[in-house]
């Protein structure tokens, strides 16, 4: 059943290709002598082996046909030197698609008669027994009326008390019979006596008109320049506001609104009207921006903020969550803003402790801006100062609470 299962597959992969030209034909006959090979179950021990086949058919329509078969085929038993004659003999219905193509697919099924004709070590072999068939073909056509074909068929049948599987896989030469007749060219009918025309009396041109306006857009107080020609005509008005007007020429217009100018001629012939739109912007009027609080105090230029550490510490308290609120909202106000949070000390111990010490209290107040505000870490830079950069004197309490602070340089874009 896998070498069944595997020929139908490779049958349906060719039935799925179509190439442009003319096949399958209605109301044809047709013969095809064919050869190809013949495989039976594995339960039935015999050989495969060669068959040979006929098959003659009536094509009812493009896609619709019949074909009456005929098949044989001599094998052996796989279990010891009998030898059997294999026949059939039926008749299949098959459908094809795309008939108007050079490769045409179709699928077939049917029932015929089978003999398997041997010696008595098989059982029933002089009975006739009936088959039903199952499968795939094709047509390539090398010329209108001669085409390659092959073809695949399962074959189902009920033989020695079992059901039994086959399988038959043919090729061959589809040679058509007949077909439509081919349609008789009728005689060109005798022409037609010349028709003599009687002279026509030209009409009077119709005049034509031309309006432009450049430019076609202007801020209010601004100029245009209407520009216009005209052909057949006597005599030409723009409206509104302008009047009658030579026939062709320009002038300088100056609207308060957009304005819709229309300039119409007339002839002996008729009308002409031809249109330009000039586009009249109002200035928007001039609005002061004034910087917002935040931005004075913090836009491009060093800025305190009002955060003090404990001696020794670098952990913000939460009395200045406003302040630094206010940091935050800054920098939301202005996303193009970037800086540098600074961290200071007092005096108190060694340089290098103070170093390390202002370094991260200023670590420490960018990443809380970052964390609370949502604000890209690319923005922000922290860089500690130590005890170098005193705003109060050191030898107070009171001085050195003042350098233990935090300061922020932002640079507004």
């Amino acid at each position: 059943m896998k070498k069944l299962i595997t020929l139908l597959l490779v049958g349906s992969f060719l039935s799925m290709a179509t190439f442009a030209f003319a096949g399958n034909k209605a109301n044809t006959f047709s013969i095809s002598p064919m050869v190809g090979g013949l495989s039976f179950e594995g339960n039935q021990h015999l050989e495969t082996s060669p068959v040979f086949a006929a098959r003659v058919g009536y094509n009812f329509t493009k896609a619709l046909g019949i074909e009456a078969l005929f098949d044989f085929s001599r094998t052996e038993s796989t279990l010891s030197s009998t030898t059997l004659d294999f026949y059939r003999y039926g008749g299949d219905l098959l459908y094809h698609f795309w008939p108007d193509n050079k490769f045409v697919p179709y699928i077939a099924a049917g029932y015929a008669g089978m003999n398997l004709k041997g010696n008595n070590s098989y059982p029933e072999t002089s009975k006739t027994k009936g088959v039903l068939d199952y499968g795939l073909g094709f047509k390539y056509f090398v010329t209108e009326d001669i085409a390659w074909r092959g073809d695949v068929r399962g074959l189902m049948y009920y033989y020695g008390k079992e059901d039994q599987h086959a399988l038959e896989y043919t090729t061959g030469v589809y040679i058509t019979l007949g077909g439509a007749p081919v349609a008789t060219k009728l005689a060109d009918p005798p022409p037609a006596p010349p028709i003599v025309a009687k002279p026509v009396v030209a009409p009077p041109p119709l005049p034509t008109a031309t309006l432009s306006a450049s430019p076609a857009s202007i801020t209010q107080g601004q100029e245009s320049t209407l520009t216009w020609t005209s052909q057949n005509a006597t005599n030409c008005e723009i409206l509104p506001a302008i009047g009658t007007v030579k026939t062709q020429g320009s002038m300088a217009v100056k609207p308060s609104d957009t304005t819709l100018y229309t300039l119409n001629c007339k002839g002996e012939g008729g009308t002409a009207k031809s249109t330009a739109d000039v586009a009249v912007t109002v200035p928007p009027p001039v609005v002061v921006v004034m910087p917002s609080a935040a931005a004075v105090r913090f836009c491009n230029k060093p800025a305190r903020i009002m955060i003090n550490f404990d001696v020794d510490k670098y952990n913000i308290k939460p009395q200045y969550d406003k302040e630094l609120k206010t940091v935050g909202d800054f920098l939301k106000e202005f996303p193009e803003s970037h800086g540098e949070i600074s961290g200071h000390t007092d005096s108190t111990h060694t340089r290098a402790y103070n170093q390390k010490l202002s370094e991260r209290r200023a670590n420490s107040v960018k990443e809380y801006i970052i964390k609370n505000f949502g604000i890209a870490p690319e923005r922000l830079t922290s860089k500690g100062y130590g005890k170098d950069k005193p705003i109060a004197t050191n030898k107070t309490r009171e001085g050195k609470a003042t350098n233990r602070r935090i300061e922020a340089n932002f640079v507004c874009e």
